[in-house]
């Protein structure tokens, strides 16, 4: 598997919720929900060698959460990549003598900016030059009034999207050959960089009382739903889960991978890295705290504020800053890439493996899905493209990815789990796989604990659902409606193939249900078909065994 690390991402990007507070329920359904159904979707990817799609033949009334996730996929990479390029934007600029965010005498600055050494974060009327330098300089957000006036693609930032988009296709266009070398410095490079803020940011004054607040846990704000929202949404953004990312990934594991080892040492690192994270992040908010002489909560905001705004305002009072904010955006870059590759990666494996004729038009296809996304990314570069990013944001992967995962986890446990009683389950997978059987603690949280919680979830997010702002700006009622048709149109998708896959067998609803039924008792109950079975797949993985890790002759064998 290619280690990601998009939760350092968030961290930055949605700072304003990261804290003791959310540190609890985050390790909480990392342990109940989010290592369990790691391991569940490595083990059917490597397990079936297809994609979030494909794999569904084990259960073909479940296709439809296949196409669910990779739609999600999709819709995210729509606006993931204008993170990418916004700081591919700010490095370019980060290679001049002064940083262009310092001072408030540039043309894009209005009567209301400060400087830097002002104490403006109490005065409502006051800006400070890295606040208009973002709005006003990168995304020009003065000269749109609203969703409903987006303008025309600022150039500037169109050129930085189309080179995302060209960098994606040469590390995608020839699936893992490429992308397994890239995610070499992509996923190794943060640490570095990590490693090296931390240590800046530790010897800054106020630093220490960041700290503090980022392990201090305010239990009231466990009350707020909103924070075990935000933490159950970020264990799936965090771990790949729901996206299709580890089953596309895993599928060109060799068979005999051990996929549980992968599993435990990968969410791990995954999780300890967000808490290191964490540190660096609160060091340096504790440090524009104390120059700024406000409370951490007013220099914290949420959206892209805090890794645009506040994070390029500290950089610019450190001496040598050109080479600090050189070393941060170069670190936004690498993390946005390596996630970035992980979600197109997804989409393009998982349709390619539905769709068989694609296998020999590859780069062709990696082009056009590149392609397509960058011309409706181009809505998110324009006067207005922050409402529309925001938009996405908000709706392309919360409740729906939580549905997703949900649905994926009941197919697994209950339907496949079934069905397959004899063999093929994630326990006899398992056993031809690494040799032991998954313990207790793990079949049990595929079987109850991870789709109560789940259900839960999804359940809890549609009750408290909050319609999207930025700062002081509310999206009107038609904007929420697209939204939430944008969030429908994903999860419709498991409904829709579900009808489709009953009304394309012969037969009533009724004759269906009971045909298939009646067979999962008969495989459960007749020694000779258990026999029978058990032979076949048994022949069947020793011919995948001895075809080492080619994944088209694997997939062969698995199609008879």
């Amino acid at each position: 598997m290619i280690p990601r690390l998009p939760l350092v991402m968030f961290v930055l990007y949605n700072g304003a919720v990261v804290s003791g507070a959310f540190l609890v329920p985050y390790l909480f359904f990392m342990v109940i929900a989010g290592m369990p159904l790691f391991y569940m979707e490595l083990a059917l990817g490597q397990y079936n060698r297809e994609g979030a799609a494909g794999v569904w033949k084990i259960c073909p009334l479940f296709k439809g959460v296949g196409f669910t996730v990779i739609l999600i996929s999709l819709y995210v990479g729509f606006y993931y990549n204008v993170i990418i390029a916004w700081a591919l934007f700010y490095l370019f600029s980060s290679f001049s003598g002064e940083l262009p965010w310092i001072h408030c005498n540039n043309t894009w600055n209005s009567p209301n900016c400060s400087d830097l050494n002002s104490t403006l974060l109490n005065d409502t009327y006051k800006t400070t030059p890295a606040l208009e330098y973002f709005e006003r300089g990168v995304l020009h957000l003065h000269e749109s009034s609203g969703i409903d006036d987006l303008g025309l693609p600022r150039w500037q930032l169109t050129s930085c999207l189309a080179v995302v988009i060209v960098v994606l296709y040469f590390s995608l266009w020839k699936g893992v050959k490429t992308s397994g070398k890239v995610v070499w410095i992509t996923a190794t490079m943060p640490y570095v960089v990590l490693t090296v803020l931390l240590l800046r940011g530790v010897t800054l004054p106020g630093a220490i009382d960041g700290i503090k607040a980022y392990l201090s846990v305010d239990f009231l704000r466990l009350c707020d739903a909103q924070v075990w929202i935000e933490a159950a949404t970020q264990i799936c953004f965090s771990l790949g889960v729901g996206f299709g990312v580890l089953i596309a990934f895993s599928s060109y594991n060799k068979f005999s991978n051990n996929c549980y080892r992968d599993a435990i040492i990968t969410s791990s690192i995954n999780s300890l890295t967000s808490f290191f994270s964490g540190f660096v992040i609160f060091s340096f908010l504790g440090y524009m705290s104390h120059k700024h002489n406000v409370a951490l909560d007013k220099v914290a905001t949420d959206g892209p504020g805090l890794v645009f705004i506040i994070y390029p305002e500290a950089i610019a009072t450190l001496p040598g800053s050109s080479v600090w904010a050189v070393i941060f955006f170069i670190m936004l870059l690498t993390l946005g890439i390596d996630s970035a590759m992980g979600g197109m990666e997804s989409v393009i494996t998982g349709l390619i493996d539905e769709f068989k004729f694609l296998h020999k038009h590859r780069e062709l296809f990696t082009l056009f899905i590149v392609v397509s996304t960058f011309l409706i990314s181009l809505s998110c570069v324009t006067n207005g493209g922050i409402y529309v990013f925001t938009l996405l944001d908000h709706f392309a992967a919360g409740t729906s990815i939580l549905f997703g995962v949900l649905i994926e986890a009941i197919g697994i446990a209950w339907f496949y789990g079934e069905a397959e009683c004899c063999s093929c389950m994630c326990g006899e997978a398992d056993v031809e796989m690494i040799g032991q059987r998954p313990g207790l603690y793990w079949r049990l949280c595929w079987k109850f604990v991870s789709p109560c919680f789940l259900l839960f979830m999804v359940v809890v997010s549609f009750a408290t659902f909050n319609p999207p702002k930025y700062g002081s700006y509310y999206f009107p009622t038609w904007a929420t409606m697209v939204g939430w048709c944008l969030s429908i149109s994903s999860m419709i998708m498991v409904p829709l193939y579900a009808f489709y896959k009953f009304c394309s067998l012969p037969g009533s609803f009724c004759d269906v249900s009971i045909s298939y039924s009646a067979i999962c008792k008969t495989l459960c109950q007749d020694e000779s078909s258990q026999a029978t079975l058990t032979s076949i797949v048994l022949y069947t993985k020793a011919v995948m065994k001895q075809l080492h890790s080619n994944k088209v002759e694997y997939r062969i064998i698995n199609s008879l």
